[in-house]
């Protein structure tokens, strides 16, 4: 109720300050900035400080998501076409359309090869997931009569080694199933497994270019060569395991009863997990060989999966034929039911079934963010962070400002001011970003999805009691990362 009403008073200040603030922005005199050989500074003028209230409260509306049940790609796609409609107003009152458009187009641009890279890889794991392969893998833990202790360190490991391919929000999605599966009943447990998973994803996704959407943005930037993600392994692990061993000492031993749950995987699942890493050395190989963004090998990985779609449709019923008779032979009555209701494989119904909220969300942050660096602002904390402050503090800040704002715009606002800076210290600023929203359970995707998949167990304030164990963890992987890579500072 607090948290609902920091929120509602958040949101009303915003909105008085932006509405005073629009009826003086579009006064000439408000546009009172420095004209530079391509550009206006509006880091002085009014039009300027509504586009910072509008983005600020579209971002208050983005963390209420789970009070308003407002998803949040609304209120950042309407802030985007405020504060680019400003913008493109004013350049035509100066008679420099053709600067913002550009401007604008480049932003674009920028989205468009996160948004088809995303898409890809969505894809292939939705596509995995059709084929039964994570209700394998969850069959399988349920059934093999591990204790409350191993799975804790089961799930997390496997959400560790499993994020840096697939997403962390469907890893944790999928580590979180099996932990309330086995655990019914043991709330402890639930709740520091939940804990454990969020930590070992978010870790996981730092040392690879595919594991979060800040490393990807870093890789394609150029800024990180491919193999120098690898040097994060160890500080990544450090940040999961630590926090893991004191939370582990706090599990109860108890073995719970097995539960015998036979998943069988549909025609194809193996060979769709050989093509994902065909698909990303295409990526990878486009890049370091052929000077290419990476959105090209993926793109061109879309077209095997949908060879390999096309090949499932034609043999599709000789395949369920097949799969009946062995069936028929074990007299498995479950599995000729589910032959029944069976379908052929669809690749564009993999694509429909893609977080389109989530890659809508990213183009206004993009759009926001790159909006408000046009306009000069980001300039302005860039030097403040990056030249008034040693540059490893900044980038300590920029992951404990991750753990309450999305690391997202976080780490695109970092990449638009593109401070000058040693490859450790880029390394650094990923680490920092991909493991600081660890530290509270809204700081990160796979913390806010494992709030709605153990509602009532893990929550907010259950993750913020252990909060000075992660923090052990996060300062502990900065450091063995100046210490084992001290050569790249």
């Amino acid at each position: 109720m607090k948290l609902q009403r920091l929120f509602k008073d958040s949101g009303m200040a915003l909105w008085s300050l932006f509405c005073v603030a629009i009826l003086s922005g579009f006064s000439p005199a408000a546009w009172a900035m420095t004209e530079g050989a391509e550009r206006l500074n509006l880091t002085a003028a009014s039009v300027g400080y509504v586009a910072v209230c509008v983005f600020v409260l579209a971002y208050v509306l983005v963390m209420a998501e789970e009070t308003l049940h407002l998803r949040k790609s609304k209120p950042v796609l309407v802030a985007a076409g405020i504060i680019w409609g400003m913008i493109g107003f004013v350049y035509m009152q100066n008679g420099m359309s053709e600067v913002s458009e550009a401007a604008f187009k480049q932003n674009l641009l920028e989205y468009a090869e996160l948004l088809l890279f995303l898409l890809v890889a969505m894809t292939y794991i939705n596509a995995m997931e059709e084929r039964n392969l994570f209700d394998a893998i969850r069959g399988w833990l349920v059934g093999r009569g591990f204790s409350l202790r191993t799975v804790f360190w089961l799930t997390g490991f496997m959400a560790f080694f499993i994020s840096p391919v697939a997403d962390n929000l469907t890893t944790a999605l999928l580590m979180c199933a099996v932990v309330m599966k086995v655990g019914a009943g043991q709330r402890k447990f639930i709740t520091l497994a939940c804990i454990n998973i969020v930590v070992a994803a978010n870790a996981g996704g730092a040392f690879s270019p595919f594991g979060d959407i800040t490393t990807l943005m870093v890789w394609q930037k150029g800024l990180v060569h491919f193999g120098d993600f690898f040097n994060l392994f160890i500080p990544a692990l450090v940040n999961f395991a630590l926090p893991a061993a004191i939370m582990s000492v706090f599990i109860p031993h108890f073995v719970p009863e097995p539960e015998k749950e036979h998943v069988y995987t549909k025609p194809g699942a193996k060979r769709i997990v050989g093509l994902f890493l065909l698909t990303i050395a295409t990526a990878v190989c486009a890049h370091s060989f052929l000077g290419m963004p990476p959105v090209l090998g993926m793109m061109t990985g879309l077209g095997f999966l949908q060879f390999f779609g096309f090949y499932l449709r034609k043999t599709f019923n000789r395949s369920v034929a097949r799969e009946r008779e062995k069936a028929e032979l074990r007299q498995d009555k479950l599995r000729l039911q589910q032959l029944g209701s069976v379908v052929p494989f669809d690749v564009f119904s993999r694509i429909s079934r893609a977080e389109w909220d989530t890659l809508l969300f990213f183009y206004g942050v993009v759009l926001c963010v790159g909006g408000l660096g046009f306009m000069g602002y980001l300039s302005l904390v860039s030097e403040a962070m990056y030249s008034h402050w040693d540059v490893t503090y900044a980038n300590v800040a920029v992951g404990l400002l991750s753990s309450v704002i999305d690391n997202i715009p976080v780490m695109f606002a970092v990449l638009t001011m593109n401070p000058d800076m040693a490859l450790g210290q880029w390394l650094l600023v990923t680490l920092t970003a991909g493991v600081g929203g660890s530290l509270l359970s809204i700081g990160s995707a796979a913390g806010v999805a494992l709030m709605g998949q153990a509602r009532g167990i893990y929550t907010f304030g259950a993750h913020l009691r252990w909060t000075p164990v992660i923090a052990l963890g996060y300062v502990a992987s900065i450091l063995v990362h100046m210490w084992l890579n001290a050569a790249m500072f």
